[in-house]
């Protein structure tokens, strides 16, 4: 006798990603250092978000949702107006964005502050630390949940001391590891840098997860601009369509396909780590509860 699909789950964490591709910022390492879209290709992305704004608005669950965007978008209007619209209804519990910081925050004003937090990265080649901590202080200032993260290059290691002495103590600043070369860090730096990051290490190792239990594809999943949904934005099969009836049977529970996950948005929701334990209900805009910022 088979059984019987198990129900979906009602507290969904979805990652949007939709067609925007172009930044502001200049990085070395970006692929998408510099670009522009047309004005024709942001009035798509615009078309895009505007109807998963109204999806998101039908739906019955609770829904948590962080925008990924390939560059930069909260310098655009279409996604300042997306989080306002998404931070006011009853049904989500939290809308964030991982951002560069580089826009005017006026607009988070009229943001609801109990749903709205921001994922931000200091990028030491395109800002100062005293604009890029200033920027935070605003943000603390209007109740605007957030952490900080730097990429983990050994060039940014004083940036990263400094901007630490920066901070306020209970905002966490987090770091991604420089994966691209085995072996980069020396013992002593790996030390120095879980001094700062007391979670350096989820990040600074690759998890094996072929087989693993996992909650995307179940109750995490990623949605394109056109609605395929996929269960994390590293496996590239399209579990179904967010806009076609019935879409929720999809949502399953699901072993990893993949030999091992590098990133935080993925390793994440690895059942076996229990991160969802460790960051609660600030998973999404990566804030551990053990750090309780306003």
């Amino acid at each position: 006798m088979n059984a019987e699909p198990s129900a979906p789950h009602t507290r969904w964490f979805i990652l949007y990603r939709g067609p925007l591709s172009s930044c502001n910022y200049a990085c070395g390492y970006c692929p998408f250092a510099k670009t522009k879209n047309t004005r024709a290709e942001l009035d798509h992305d615009a078309a895009c978000l505007s109807r998963f704004i109204d999806w998101v608005a039908s739906r019955s669950e609770q829904i948590g949702i962080l925008f990924t965007p390939w560059g930069e978008a909260l310098i655009h209007r279409h996604y300042q107006e997306a989080i306002r619209r998404l931070s006011h209804l009853p049904n989500v519990w939290r809308v964030a964005a991982q951002t560069n910081l580089s826009f005017a925050p006026g607009w988070l004003e009229n943001c609801n502050r109990e749903t709205t937090a921001l994922w931000t990265t200091y990028h030491p080649t395109e800002t100062t630390i005293p604009r890029f901590a200033a920027k935070c202080q605003t943000l603390r200032e209007a109740g605007v949940r957030h952490s900080v993260g730097v990429v983990g290059r050994k060039d940014a290691f004083a940036h990263i001391r400094t901007l630490r002495a920066e901070l306020p103590a209970d905002t966490y600043l987090w770091i991604n590891a420089w994966k691209r070369e085995a072996d980069y860090y020396s013992a002593g730096e790996m030390a120095e840098l879980r001094g700062i990051d007391p979670y350096f290490d989820f990040n600074a190792h690759p998890h094996p997860s072929r087989g693993r239990a996992c909650r995307s594809g179940h109750q995490a999943f990623t949605v394109d601009g056109t609605g395929d949904a996929r269960r994390c934005h590293f496996i590239k099969d399209v579990i179904g369509n967010i806009y076609e009836p019935g879409f929720e049977q999809a949502l399953q529970p699901r072993p990893c396909l993949i030999s091992e996950c590098r990133c935080h948005i993925g390793y994440v929701h690895l059942d076996h780590l229990g991160l969802d334990a460790v960051y609660g209900d600030g998973l999404l805009e990566r804030i551990p509860e053990a750090w309780g910022m306003t």
